[in-house]
């Protein structure tokens, strides 16, 4: 999806909302109370209350990710020391065992290579990176939601400010000589989707670039150790 088209026909339809409200303003103007984001928020209607729900789910998905993503979840220190030992007496199956029970990303991508101990290093090393390849596409799928969010969003905030023309628009077909504060309502409405759209877009899509990272660099280290613990079985066998 081209951005910078989206942006700008955002920006375009906007500037014609309120372009079309003031060009039936009044030249008099009176004492208006200012509106607080609350009021402002009101005049959203559905697509905003829509925006609103995306916005809520993003972040608990992000604070699920920010619990869930770190080394320590995806690698327990705890795992890696009794791997260890295990691999080095070539206990498959009680190290496929402590895998099981603990299904973390380091446990999953080991438990590919130990499941086909008896096959020898090279066996165990490609059910290793078969594993890798699925756990990582396991992980980037999470993120993706995060990134949909992320493109919803300017997409409601667009549809909200079409909508928002259209309240405008029906007010000055109602009315023979509309004010701007009859007006008001639609270019409010327009133009408070189109700004919560971008912010949830900006927040979003940021979040899911730093958790892509994140994960790039914590699943190279983790693939790394794990990498170690079955070159420590191989290291270990005794001489034949």
């Amino acid at each position: 999806m081209n951005w910078r088209k989206v942006i700008t026909v955002v920006a375009l339809v906007g500037f014609m909302t309120v372009l079309g409200a003031t060009a039936f303003a009044s030249e008099e103007e009176g004492n208006v109370e200012k509106k607080s984001w609350f009021d402002l928020f009101k005049t959203t209607g559905l697509v905003g209350i829509m925006l609103v729900g995306v916005s809520v789910c993003g972040t608990a998905l992000t604070i699920q990710y920010a619990v869930n993503l770190r080394q320590e979840k995806l690698g327990p220190p705890h795992l890696i020391s009794e791997l260890e030992t295990l691999l080095a007496e070539k206990n498959f199956e009680q190290a496929l065992s402590v895998c099981d029970a603990d299904r973390s990303y380091l446990a999953r991508i080991v438990a590919g290579a130990v499941v086909r101990g008896e096959a020898g290093y090279e066996e165990m090393k490609k059910g290793m990176e078969e594993s890798i390849a699925e756990e990582a596409f396991r992980l980037n799928a999470k993120i993706s939601y995060l990134a949909l969010i992320g493109n919803i969003a300017p997409l409601l905030g667009l549809l909200g400010t079409v909508t928002g023309m259209v309240t405008a628009f029906q007010k000055i077909e109602q009315m023979k000589s509309p004010t701007p504060a009859d007006l008001a309502v639609g270019v409010y409405e327009s133009l408070v989707n189109t700004t919560m759209g971008l912010f949830a877009a900006i927040v979003f899509l940021t979040v899911a670039f730093f958790f892509k990272n994140k994960i790039s660099g914590t699943t190279l280290s983790l693939n790394t150790i794990a990498g170690e613990l079955l070159s420590r079985s191989v290291m270990e066998t005794p001489p034949q």
